[in-house]
């Protein structure tokens, strides 16, 4: 069985509903997975755009969600999480709204790509002090077992 993340909130490639982003609640989504592997030992999402600030013309990826050391027994994360809702050990890293947790999609313009990204590790990472992508990026290097994505779109209503 292979690593799958899912939503109830929107399927793979589907649109994700407007109460995830600014336009509305800016809840973060239902998000469940399934199919870890044998000697995994902590979790990581990231939930990215990168097709920011123009899908036309991207310049930049932005970064929405940062989380590591889920614990590899959680098989997933409710509803507009808040952070003492997180599982026990999970530590946060900085969106580019330079803060930790959610933030909702809020494209400029065009249609946008949202990546939800789980990585299962062989390792509990040290605590990183809020890091960005790439410096969570770069202490997962080597370690990471197993890869799962789940892909929602959204473009602004106005």
């Amino acid at each position: 069985m292979s690593l799958t993340l899912t939503s109830p909130a929107f399927t793979h490639g589907g649109a994700i509903p407007a109460r995830y982003t600014c336009e509305d609640e800016d809840l973060s989504p239902q998000l469940l997975w399934h199919g870890m592997p044998a000697g995994t030992r902590s979790l990581v999402l990231i939930v990215d755009d990168p097709d920011a600030p123009d899908p036309r013309a991207p310049l930049m990826t932005w970064v929405h969600w940062l989380l590591y050391n889920l614990p590899p027994a959680a098989t997933g994360l409710p509803e507009g999480v808040a952070a003492d809702q997180l599982p026990a050990g999970t530590l946060q890293g900085l969106n580019d709204w330079q803060r930790t947790g959610y933030g909702g999609p809020c494209p400029p313009i065009g249609r946008h790509r949202y990546f939800h990204k789980l990585y299962a590790l062989d390792v509990q990472l040290s605590d990183l002090h809020q890091p960005v992508k790439a410096a969570l990026e770069q202490a997962m290097q080597g370690h990471v077992l197993a890869q799962a994505e789940l892909l929602g779109l959204y473009q602004k209503r106005s």
